[in-house]
């Protein structure tokens, strides 16, 4: 059996990945592995808190990896921070590490590159799937998501904070791609086929920085207790 390490940003396309994995039974998944900006405590890029981060995990139901990087962070810092990561996984008999990449053929290149010498395989489950479909695969599956991170130069700000449905999806620009694949937007799952149960989280404020609108959702009160 293949032990895989999943490369979690917290979003609809690498919780598909997962639930795509466990399909797959010469496959097991090991752990999530999250890049943090260690100056807000949040997922890098999609700038969800640490404290859903680990209750998406628990309700997956593995254990996170945290790569932790500073803020601003050189590419050189991240390499390092990410190739400390991968020799842990080769330590730990660690086989591949899978990403949720669609059709990015330059950041494919990249994290190809970046394994080429460690020993571990990239894995792309998702991999050129056409991405309308896929998008509505996912709520048709049941994954529940909502957008965290808007770029406003290829999308208007008031998406932020939206539900990830068929709503949703006819409502994005025509230029859109339906799973914000080229930084359109981001998102924060919530519930899915790959958690044993749903998160309860509720949206914060909305903030802009530069071009980015963020949406912060945190759990309520009632699940931040019960975890």
């Amino acid at each position: 059996m293949k032990r895989v390490l999943l490369s979690w940003s917290s979003g609809k396309d690498s919780a598909w990945t997962l639930h795509v994995l466990r399909r797959d039974p010469s496959i097991e998944v090991c752990g999530l592995l999250t890049t943090l900006n260690t100056g807000f405590d949040r997922v890098a890029m999609h700038g969800t808190r640490r404290t859903v981060l680990e209750a998406q995990t628990t309700a997956a139901g593995l254990p996170l990896w945290t790569v932790p990087l500073p803020w601003p962070c050189s590419n050189e810092i991240y390499e390092q921070r990410m190739a400390e990561a991968c020799r842990r996984a080769m330590d730990e008999k660690i086989d591949a590490v899978a990403f949720g990449d669609l059709f990015l053929t330059d950041v494919r290149a990249y994290r190809e590159r970046q394994l080429a010498s460690t020993g571990l395989e990239p894995l792309f489950p998702l991999w050129e799937m056409p991405t309308d479909a896929l998008a509505r695969a996912m709520i048709a599956g049941g994954l529940r998501a909502r957008i965290s991170c808007v770029d406003t130069e290829q999308i208007p700000a008031e998406f932020a904070g939206r539900e990830f449905d068929a709503s949703l999806l006819r409502d994005l620009p025509a230029v859109a791609d339906p799973c914000g694949e080229r930084g359109e937007f981001h998102t924060c799952v919530y519930a899915g086929p790959m958690f044993t149960a749903p998160l309860a989280i509720e949206t914060g404020e909305i903030v802009k920085r530069d071009r980015f609108v963020y949406a912060d959702f945190q759990l309520e009160a009632a699940d931040l207790v019960a975890r």
